[in-house]
């Protein structure tokens, strides 16, 4: 091991581990204050970690939602609170009976359900942004009234999209919050919804965030190509393959050498 004292100086106070930190968002190479961790990373940790909470148990604002989307119709699982909704997944997959009657059936090609998930901060900071970028991509579709469900998982979708009727139910959900990340959203994509529909029927899109993640213009991109597909194949899931050959544009790459 050379002796730092023959290191050069510029050398000797170079941290390794900044141009690595640059390219993600990871908690890499933190520095320590003799056997413990430095108090700014620990406070900054503890900050991810309440916002990380947060996002979780934060209600969903479902009335500047509904003023933001005239006519979009609010319904719920069967969940009776937030700690049943983290206890009980399964009473997150179904719809309430009583809000049958609030999803007139048509003739729909697809729905687009904006649901609180695990995260209602990923869905008020990204889900109208998201739903604007669609509309301007899918000319010709019969779009259902925009659903917005509370205490909802993924296949909360399935019940609405077969009480409508429609084709495709596409689902907008705050996904599971991290330590790096907490209002990330994803979508998830299903032909022929309905109730008992496998994970592997769907086509999920993930990490639509503005902190480096996916932008709204390239998701609805993808998106778009993936419903239309869907409607000429019939089908979502491990049978589409999503081969638009659509770039998604990255940050200049940061150099590591």
């Amino acid at each position: 091991m050379p002796n730092i004292a023959m290191l050069p100086e510029d050398t000797r106070t170079a941290d390794p581990w900044e141009k690595l930190r640059l390219a993600t968002r990871a908690r890499i190479g933190l520095g320590r204050a003799g056997d413990a961790m430095k108090i700014a990373d620990v406070l900054d940790f503890q900050f991810a970690h309440a916002k990380a909470r947060d996002a979780v148990h934060t209600r969903l604002n479902v009335a500047a939602l509904q003023a933001a989307l005239p006519g979009a119709i609010h319904v719920h699982s069967e969940v009776e609170g937030r700690e049943m909704y983290l206890r009980r997944p399964d009473l997150g997959r179904r719809l309430h009976p009583d809000c049958l009657a609030q999803l007139p059936p048509g003739d729909y090609d697809a729905v687009f359900v904006i649901s609180d998930g695990l995260s209602a901060t990923a869905v008020e900071q990204n889900a109208l942004p998201m739903v604007e970028a669609m509309m301007t991509r899918l000319s010709g579709f019969k779009i259902a009234p925009i659903v917005i469900a509370t205490q909802a998982r993924v296949a909360l979708g399935d019940d609405i999209g077969e009480a409508l009727g429609a084709k495709l139910c596409a689902v907008l959900i705050g996904e599971r919050p991290g330590l790096t990340v907490s209002d990330s959203l994803g979508v998830y994509l299903t032909y022929n919804p309905k109730r008992g529909t496998r994970d592997s029927g769907r086509n999920c899109i993930s990490n639509i965030h503005a902190h480096g993640g996916l932008s709204y213009n390239a998701a609805a991109d993808m998106l778009a190509w993936l419903m239309r597909e869907a409607l000429r194949r019939q089908l979502t899931g491990v049978g589409l393959k999503e081969a638009s050959g659509l770039l998604v544009a990255a940050e200049e790459p940061v150099a590591l050498t």
